[in-house]
């Protein structure tokens, strides 16, 4: 259970929320909704103990799981099996469960006997923690997530972000939490796993908070809506499931503007009157109460709703170049002796619309890094033509600088714009004030999109290179990448399990991976896009 009193948060100086009471218990379903920038991320990461509020208390009890929109699983030799188990402590047992039983084989007589004493001490601590039925949890929640038994066995570092996402989101279910917070849990999850986290939710026994764009997994799971207000820093709980909400909230704007225009005539009949009785000197004071009658039932109306901002996104407009500006030949790639693809072949033409399809982990981000010149391939070559400009929005945003404001990551892909330029592109992309100044590494997922694709937008790219580049986007903020991709006179090689994307790319080929087979796009292939 997570109890929150009398809080406030804020960006820097700008307040998010006012103070306000937020309660997520035993049996409460509650989606989380607001545009992109209100504070969501911010309030779920004060709520799991992430990150302090500017004011007020919270208090937590029982276990919380919590997922952040960008998890971080790590880079060693851990496997994303021992990464699930490590949510109750089984990794370190089984790892010494398994090097006592390759020392019970010893010649070594001493060796042999101290494993052979050591050994039921092990497997008692094993089945006490759950033992190999927890094992069979672990690998049934994995399974439901879309992550194999051989995946599970690979290292964390040979495995996709899509795929890193899943092991994470495995392992706080598999913790077995009492509360759950978790931000864009759909991001990377193809159909099938979309399909089984929404039954898991819908049966979980404890209480849960989402923030999902995935309106699918809000209709179906949540049973009280909490939306998140930027225009008025305020938090309107509702009672309700997701349609109810949706025709209750109308109702509730259309109620404020009701009551505000008959405070307005109000108001407006009092300040009439004052004026006409001002003129008489033994009616001024009568005038003066009623001119404070009228300021407060201005102040006491309830502010008309605005209209949410949505970044105004324009792709860049694209540097000349030759027929063909960018050429693969011969691209495979192997992490150890895990083969992620072999032999792929790809030229994009000047203006061609490529679109890359395949199962998470069958290489479509290390293909686009590869483009790119982030990793070198195992055999092969990229070879960059005539004018060639890259443009290479990552999923996991790591084209930006964390530790660096938002202004200086700007600022640093576009050092020949004048700083008034600067700001005035970020503006558009609703970062403006103190927003510039402030470090990436404190922006939510929505506001690190926003921020990368700010950075295309001065690049002057004329090849881009997409991955993922709706995830973490509000509806009315996706539909304005979706026209700027119809718009772009460039070329695109896009990866996105989003249909939508792919519809407003229009591609003319796709590429199917790990096999790297090429053919012409056709409706055929569009029952595919969900399984990426």
């Amino acid at each position: 259970m997570i109890n929150a009193a009398d809080l406030e948060l804020r960006a820097g100086p700008r307040l998010l929320l006012g103070s306000c009471s937020v309660r997520v218990g035993k049996g409460d379903r509650i989606g989380l909704v607001g545009r992109n920038g209100a504070g969501k991320t911010t309030l779920m990461r004060v709520l799991s103990g992430e990150a302090l509020p500017a004011a007020g208390r919270v208090v937590r009890s029982g276990q919380v799981g919590y997922l952040p929109q960008d998890p971080r699983t790590g880079e060693g030799e851990e496997s994303a099996g021992e990464r699930i188990l490590a949510a109750r402590g089984l990794d370190e047992t089984l790892r010494r469960m398994r090097a006592t039983e390759g020392q019970m084989a010893s010649a070594d007589a001493a060796t042999h006997d101290a494993a052979m004493r050591r050994y039921p001490r092990l497997e008692a601590e094993f089945h006490a923690a759950g033992g190999y039925a927890a094992e069979a949890e672990a690998a049934a929640i994995a399974a439901g997530l879309g992550l194999p038994d051989r995946v599970l066995a690979q290292p964390l570092r040979t495995l996709s972000g899509g795929q890193r996402r899943r092991v994470e989101l495995a392992r706080i279910l598999f913790a077995d939490p009492q509360t759950l917070l978790l931000d864009e849990p759909t991001n990377h999850l193809d159909a099938d796993s979309i399909g089984w986290l929404r039954e898991y939710l819908r049966c979980f026994p404890g209480g849960f908070m989402v923030i999902s764009h995935d309106v699918s997994l809000v209709e179906h799971c949540v049973n009280k809506v909490f939306h998140l207000d930027a225009n008025r820093a305020e938090l309107d709980i509702y009672n309700l499931g997701w349609r109810a909400y949706l025709t209750a909230r109308e109702a509730d704007e259309r109620r404020r503007k009701r009551e505000r225009a008959n405070a307005e005539k109000k108001a407006a009949d009092l300040l009439a009157q004052a004026d006409r009785m001002r003129a008489k000197a033994t009616k001024a004071t009568a005038a003066a109460n009623m001119t404070r009658r009228a300021r407060v039932l201005i102040a006491g109306a309830e502010p008309e709703r605005r209209g949410d901002k949505v970044a105004r996104l324009r792709l860049p407009e694209p540097a000349p170049c030759g027929r063909t500006p960018l050429t693969a030949t011969g691209l495979s790639k192997s992490y150890g002796s895990l083969e992620v693809f072999t032999d792929i072949d790809l030229a994009v033409d000047r203006g061609s619309r490529v679109v890359i399809l395949g199962l998470n982990g069958a290489g479509k981000t290390t293909l686009l890094r590869i483009l790119a010149g982030l990793e070198v391939p195992d055999t092969g070559e990229v070879l960059a033509g005539h004018g060639l400009r890259l443009g290479y929005y990552a999923q996991e945003h790591e084209t930006l600088d964390p530790d660096r404001s938002v202004l200086e990551n700007m600022q640093s892909a576009a050092a020949e714009l004048p700083e008034v330029e600067v700001r005035r592109i970020l503006g558009s992309f609703l970062f403006s004030g103190d927003d510039v100044d402030k470090p990436v590494a404190v922006l939510s997922g929505g506001e690190k999109t926003r921020l990368a694709l700010a950075v295309l937008v001065v690049s002057s790219a004329n090849v881009l290179l997409l991955d993922e580049p709706t995830n973490n986007l509000d509806p009315a903020s996706r539909g304005e990448i979706l026209e700027a991709l119809r718009r772009y006179a460039g070329a695109v090689v896009l990866v996105t399990h989003d249909d939508g994307a792919v519809d407003a790319l229009d591609p003319q080929r796709l590429i199917l991976l790990p096999d790297g087979v090429e053919d012409y796009w056709s409706a055929e292939y569009a029952d595919l896009i969900a399984l990426a």
